[in-house]
């Protein structure tokens, strides 16, 4: 299916359940937003299916069928393996890889309980009707442990087809040093789970071989630049710090030697300072914290003034946070819909140009940006 066929598809078929807001002036473009879905619990990714249906995760376990209609289809996708929500971890991202029309496999990450605690894991399984069949696990995060927090996770497939998985520090920060443990790293591996050979870490003894780069807090936000090519990331930060990377092979990001953020009870600075010789820097921060969760590059026709830019979620503030890029260099942000649709979990372009978003709350919400008529 081509994909203006699928973008016409989802213009005329996906009908917001809800009526349109009145419209909200940005600096750019004067913005609608629908509610397309609502009666989630607490959607945390979607994903574009070709022929215009979405899926949505929900962290309790789910994972949601959305019609082309708009219709949320009552009953989860059967197949996954058993997810217990655990903190704030349960069922993650989820994510389509390039080769999807022939293989049908849908990749997805979760929390996974072993015997000395949880820790994000990531499968795929082939979508067959209302079914993922065949299940696999192809990346498990060692070790496990008991805490609760910082899991990650954002999926990402490069245009080699190798698959970017992002993780948390698991609320042990300096496991984020240690090559050891996959805690607070970047982790790259193949479609299968194998480890592409030109890994920085490699052949290393004392280095787990998936790593891609390290010294990360707990990164949310993950996409692909649309002309380089190049991941960026995102991640939070304590009580400030939260970073914008682009992450290069082997490279340390100094949490928690070096950051912007502060102890949340004391107020006292982590580590070293802000500086390392050895430690990269972000390309943005924020203080103080805006909890970003979800990214996107915009690329779309509908809003042309924000071709070219990067949009973010922010949990904290509860609103939609545009970076206008110059290159590699943040040069402006506008921070937007603040207390219109509450802590905004996900972002993403659909196929129709439009901008969806993801609610974080019981009654979690999938909503779309239009330009105003």
């Amino acid at each position: 299916m081509s994909l203006r066929y699928f973008a016409l598809l989802s213009c005329l078929l996906l009908r917001p359940t809800g009526a349109a807001a009145a419209p909200v002036d940005t600096e750019l473009h004067r913005v609608d937003w629908q509610i397309v879905v609502s009666g989630l619990d607490h959607p945390w990714s979607l994903a574009f299916l070709p022929d215009g249906r979405l899926l949505i995760t929900e962290r309790i376990g789910r994972l949601r069928l959305v019609e082309a209609d708009g219709r949320l289809h009552p009953k989860p996708i059967a197949g996954l393996p058993p997810i217990h929500p655990y903190g704030q971890g349960g069922l993650l991202d989820v994510a389509l890889p390039p080769d999807f029309a022939r293989s049908r496999r849908v990749y997805f990450s979760f929390a996974e309980k072993g015997p000395r605690g949880h820790g994000t894991a990531v499968a795929f399984g082939v979508l067959r009707g209302h079914r993922l069949e065949g299940v696999r696990v192809i990346f498990r995060q060692r070790p496990k442990t008991a805490e609760t927090r910082h899991f990650g996770s954002r999926l990402v497939f490069d245009r080699q087809g190798h698959l970017f998985i992002t993780l948390g520090d698991r609320g042990n920060r300096f496991s984020a040093q240690d090559l050891r443990r996959h805690a607070g790293s970047l982790i790259r591996i193949d479609d299968d789970g194998g480890i592409p050979p030109d890994n920085p870490f490699v052949g290393h003894p004392d280095a787990q071989p998936a790593i891609w780069s390290y010294g990360h807090r707990n990164m949310q936000g993950a996409a692909l630049h649309p002309l380089t090519g190049k991941l960026w990331t995102h991640e939070h930060g304590p009580q400030g710090g939260d970073e914008l990377n682009i992450p290069e092979a082997g490279k340390n990001y100094g949490w928690p030697v070096i950051t912007y953020g502060r102890e949340y009870f004391t107020d006292r600075p982590i580590g070293e300072g802000t500086r390392k010789p050895g430690m990269a820097q972000p390309i943005h921060y924020w203080v103080p914290s805006i909890a970003p969760s979800g990214m996107a590059f915009y690329t779309g026709d509908r809003f042309p003034r924000w071709r070219g830019d990067l949009f973010i979620g922010s949990l904290k503030f509860r609103l939609l946070v545009r970076l206008r890029l110059d290159g590699d260099r943040v040069v402006h942000e506008e921070r937007m819909l603040a207390d219109q649709l509450g802590r905004i979990r996900d972002v993403r372009q659909g196929p129709d140009g439009l901008i969806y978003v993801l609610t974080d709350a019981a009654d979690g919400k999938l909503v779309r940006l239009l330009p105003a008529r």
